[in-house]
């Protein structure tokens, strides 16, 4: 159970960096971000599209990676 658990984790560990790098950066700078935010935020494209595929992979990710990450601790003990 531990062994596969943590060949999970590595999997998971390699998508979530995958989808982090394959992200648009936002050079926009401090002032872009709180200007621009709202619109980002409340736009019609967030949800659509590459970039919000790529968004929902690394937040569903970033949840398993977490969990899994504690339950490992869990065990170990």
């Amino acid at each position: 159970m531990y062994i596969a658990m943590m060949v999970v984790l590595a999997i998971v560990s390699v998508i979530l960096i995958l989808s982090v790098l394959l992200q648009e950066g936002n050079s926009d700078g401090l002032s872009g971000s709180i200007a621009g935010g709202a619109e980002q935020l409340f736009g019609k494209k967030r949800g659509r599209g590459y970039q919000g595929i790529l968004n929902k992979i690394t937040i569903v990710m970033s949840v398993v990676f977490i969990v899994l990450s504690l339950a490992l601790v869990t065990l170990g003990k």
